[in-house]
């Protein structure tokens, strides 16, 4: 039986509630709509990552603005992981991640990826206008938009938020993904939470989007944009101890890796030290899932090193993170 809590009104003490309080107003996953001056809506949703409040927060803005005036256009607004950010944790342990259980992905069928099903098929029948989906970095990253189709709408909207736009067809059961069937779809990468910059630009794009007729289907010029494109996600081996401080674990990450992101390393780049018989501590994997770990590392002298020009994205020296989702991912520049 689906959890899909569905509302026509905002619940009383939304616009106000911390994303570690939202719980007790929201405490199920819940799709919220709100009927605007055009019909199709704009679909919005946050904390699927419960450690990530910007969405949150720019969300809370923006309705704010037009709390005593119509809204431009109907909203649809999903709000996730409210358990997980009363604790302020990505997710809880004995949850799958809220941004890997969407339709496509390769999760067995459970309770979330039943919900996150039913949320895409009402969306499909509101004849959904645009999906945005609000995310923060655990790392020193700059603010990105991501899309999952090379279509000139979606790279529209992408830059609509800023000039880096990321393609990735891989991790699979993503938000953006699954829309991205219906309707230009993007993720916005906000930078670390609990910085102001990230709310407003968040804001500040919604806003934009809520006011857009159509989305335009011209080509996008080269030169106003720099496309990267996701060809590998790098995580750590299970059965491995790594840290960013315990000397004599497997892997003693170097303390400056997530300075590295969207920087072009050179080969020999050093990723940490290796203290297990020189086994690989990482596994890479390309878009179609295939090990693809000796094209980009090498163990040299129990280094571990970039074996080829890559440039890096959401390295972060939060080791939960990196357990419960990845190292980092690995990306080239795309012409279109």
């Amino acid at each position: 039986m689906s959890r899909l809590r569905q509302l026509d009104y905002l619940p009383e003490g939304i616009l106000t509630a911390s994303a570690k309080s939202l719980w007790k107003i929201v405490p199920e996953p819940t799709l919220i709509h709100l009927q605007g001056q055009q019909r199709d809506p704009l679909f919005i949703s946050v904390l699927l990552h419960g450690n990530e409040p910007t969405g949150l927060l720019a969300l809370q803005e923006l309705l704010k603005k037009y709390k005593d005036s119509p809204l431009p256009r109907s909203l649809s607004i999903f709000l996730g992981n409210t358990q997980a950010a009363k604790h302020g944790l990505r997710r809880l342990q004995r949850q799958p991640d809220f941004n890997r259980v969407w339709p496509g992905t390769e999760m067995e069928e459970c309770e979330e990826t039943r919900v996150m099903r039913e949320i895409v098929d009402v969306m499909k029948h509101r004849r959904v206008f645009a999906s945005v989906d609000v995310h923060n970095n655990t790392g020193l990253n700059p603010h990105y938009a991501c899309i999952n189709k090379l279509d000139n709408r979606y790279l529209q909207l992408a830059s609509l938020f800023g000039h880096l736009i990321v393609y990735f067809t891989r991790p699979k059961g993503v938000q953006s993904m699954a829309f991205a069937e219906l309707c230009p779809a993007v993720t916005l990468e906000c930078g670390r939470p609990g910085q102001q910059h990230g709310i407003e630009h968040a804001f500040d794009f919604l806003n934009t989007c809520l006011h857009l007729q159509e989305i335009s289907d011209h080509p996008i010029a080269e030169r106003n944009i720099d496309l990267f494109h996701t060809v590998a996600q790098v995580k750590t081996r299970e059965e491995i101890e790594f840290s960013f401080e315990q000397q004599d674990c497997d892997l003693l990450l170097d303390k400056d890796l997530e300075k590295m992101n969207f920087t072009e390393l050179a080969p020999g780049t050093l990723f940490g030290t290796v203290n297990h018989n020189g086994q690989m501590p990482v596994i890479a994997q390309d878009e179609q899932g295939n090990i693809v770990t000796e094209h980009f590392f090498e163990i040299n002298n129990n280094e571990l090193l970039m074996k080829r020009r890559t440039m890096p994205s959401m390295l972060t020296l939060d080791e939960r993170v990196i357990r419960q989702d990845c190292l980092c991912y690995l990306m080239e520049r795309l012409s279109i």
